[in-house]
């Protein structure tokens, strides 16, 4: 019998409805809630004892992810793709790798390309009720485009968990006290998290995205004692090895982790509200930053493991917690995640993959076998940081005794030009501390990179400051069994030659694979407009902020 064109096309649709609603049925359309922190690295009292020796998450404390990792699973060993905010973001709403994501690939000048699909508008298309809180994308052109620019913004009740020290000061001098600052501050998450709640359809599953910026520099100094307790001298002993165990940097390294502390209790007032809810039992929780610690050695815009690891905890409804898994992770894979969470369909050619298998498996160490390696990148950070505008392009592969890395310009300088950071008032008038864009401005500004160009001609300290801005040869070897901090480049080691070939080999052939332009046609796309443009929402190289202190540059 002959069918029919009609009845063909009717029998079609109808096969097609029936995939797509057994894949919708399958999928757990679990409520998603997201706090992913600006800056915020791989600092969370959970990890205290993780890496076998004396850190700072010794000192630090957090008990509200401590929680989610107590009733959930920590990863030990997840990575951004990018240690710089917007690319890292590309990525991460993405999931595919930077450099894949045009002109979302840099910071400064970045436009995002609405043709790519992103987790949270293919969420909001499977039905989904999103809203978000504070910084997804930027800084960048339409800022916070992946997540449909501001139409889904709840921040109306206000923005200070975003400036944690200087928001608290300012109340302080009011006659607060620092526990009445406090839930002042807490009070506008709360309120913020509410009206997103009370604007849900009954049965409806949502999407929430807390993007605090409180860890992105600055900071008032001293704030991290004064607000959280943290005694600097408490860090002594503990201090990476680039970083020069003195009371100026312990204490500016106490700020930060003051605000890693704000984040903890601004999460706390979120779980708070979602077992209130009512929702608690059907949430997906995942918790996380876009890159390490801002204004010192190895950290944001690095390759190092303080550059691009980060902390990050899932808890899943039905699962049991209490895990810790060894696997390798790249914030990338979080997208497909959510997107197999949601019934969404996951493009093709991603760089991350879904973890909900291993999220269900229950197990802890090393679960999926093929998850040992990832990649790492840069390209521009700050866009006049070099003359030409040009970026600093690096790659590198980390497994899990290794990190290799290929400095694709050993000509330039890493941290951009020395331009006005070495003239004497640049230190006496604080500048270095106060304007990032002095000099070496892919290092945010900071009392620790004032301290090191300050002494810089101390012998005892000169090594830190080579370290820090030096230019790097083309290639880097670390053996993390032996040099966890990565401050031994042992890739002209004989002994390390086979490792090295192989390391470099495996690199190349994955960014060739995934062709990078770093690597594909001339390699000078990245070198050339519209990515060299300046960007036209920066401010000029060097200027001197006409005060200190002050709502902090999304840099």
């Amino acid at each position: 019998m002959r069918r029919s064109p009609l009845l063909v096309v009717t029998l079609a649709l109808c096969s097609l409805v029936t995939r797509v609603a057994a894949a919708d049925t399958a999928a757990p359309r679990w409520n998603i809630l997201f706090l992913f922190a600006d800056d915020w690295g791989r600092y969370a009292s959970c990890y205290k004892g993780l890496d076998g020796r004396p850190t700072l998450n010794d000192v630090i404390k957090t008990p509200s992810v401590d929680r989610v990792a107590r009733e959930g699973t920590l990863f030990r060993n997840a990575f951004v793709n990018a240690p710089s905010c917007t690319p890292c973001r590309s990525s991460l709403m993405s999931g595919r790798y930077f450099f894949n994501t045009g002109r979302g690939a840099i910071l400064r000048g970045a436009i995002w390309d609405e043709s790519i699909p992103s987790f949270p508008l293919l969420l909001r298309d499977a039905g989904y009720h999103i809203g978000k809180s504070y910084k997804v994308w930027s800084p960048g052109t339409p800022a916070d485009a992946p997540f449909g620019r501001q139409q889904y913004a709840y921040e109306k009740a206000g923005r200070a968990p975003n400036n944690w020290s200087e928001e608290s000061y300012a109340r302080m001098e009011r006659g607060l006290s620092v526990a009445a600052a406090r839930e002042e501050i807490l009070d506008q998450v709360r309120k913020n998290f509410d009206q997103f709640l009370a604007d849900r359809k009954p049965g409806k599953p949502w999407l929430y995205f807390f993007g605090t910026t409180t860890t992105h520099r600055k900071y008032i100094k001293g704030s991290g004692k004064t607000l959280w307790g943290i005694e600097p001298e408490s860090l002594k002993g503990k201090l990476p090895a680039f970083l020069p165990d003195v009371p100026e940097v312990r204490e500016d390294v106490a700020d930060y982790l003051g605000e890693s502390q704000a984040v903890d209790a601004e999460l706390g007032v979120l779980l708070e509200r979602l077992e209130k809810s009512g929702d608690a039992a059907n949430t997906l929780i995942v918790v996380s930053g876009d890159h390490g610690m801002p204004g010192v050695p190895s950290g944001k815009c690095n390759l190092y493991d303080h550059g691009v690891a980060v902390a990050l905890l899932i808890k899943v409804p039905g699962v049991k917690g209490g895990r810790i898994v060894d696997d390798f992770v790249r914030l990338p894979d979080l997208a497909p995640t959510f997107m197999e969470v949601g019934g969404a369909k996951i493009p093709e050619g991603l760089y991350g993959r879904s973890l909900v298998s291993l999220l269900k498996s229950g197990r802890s160490g090393q679960v999926d076998a093929d998850r040992t390696w990832v990649i790492t990148g840069r390209e521009r950070h700050v866009d006049v940081a070099r003359e030409g505008n040009l970026p600093y392009p690096m790659r590198a592969y980390r497994t899990k005794d290794f990190v290799y890395i290929r400095n694709f310009a050993p000509d330039r300088m890493p941290m951009g030009d020395v331009k006005g950071a070495l003239a004497p008032e640049a230190v006496t008038s604080h500048t270095l501390t106060e304007d990032t864009r002095v000099g070496f401005a892919d290092m945010d500004g900071s009392p620790t990179k004032e301290w090191l160009v300050a002494h810089r001609d101390d012998a005892k300290y000169k090594w830190y400051y080579e370290h820090a801005f030096g230019k790097r040869p083309p290639e880097e070897l670390y053996d993390v069994r032996k040099d966890p901090d990565q401050v031994k480049n042992v890739a002209d080691d004989a002994a390390y030659a086979k490792t090295k070939s192989e390391l470099a080999a495996a690199l190349m052939q994955r960014l060739t694979d995934a062709k990078d332009p770093r690597v594909t046609g001339d390699g000078k796309t990245f070198d050339s407009p519209p990515f060299t443009d300046v960007a036209r929402d920066g401010p000029e190289a060097g200027a001197v902020p006409k005060k200190k202190g002050g709502k902090k540059k999304a840099e």
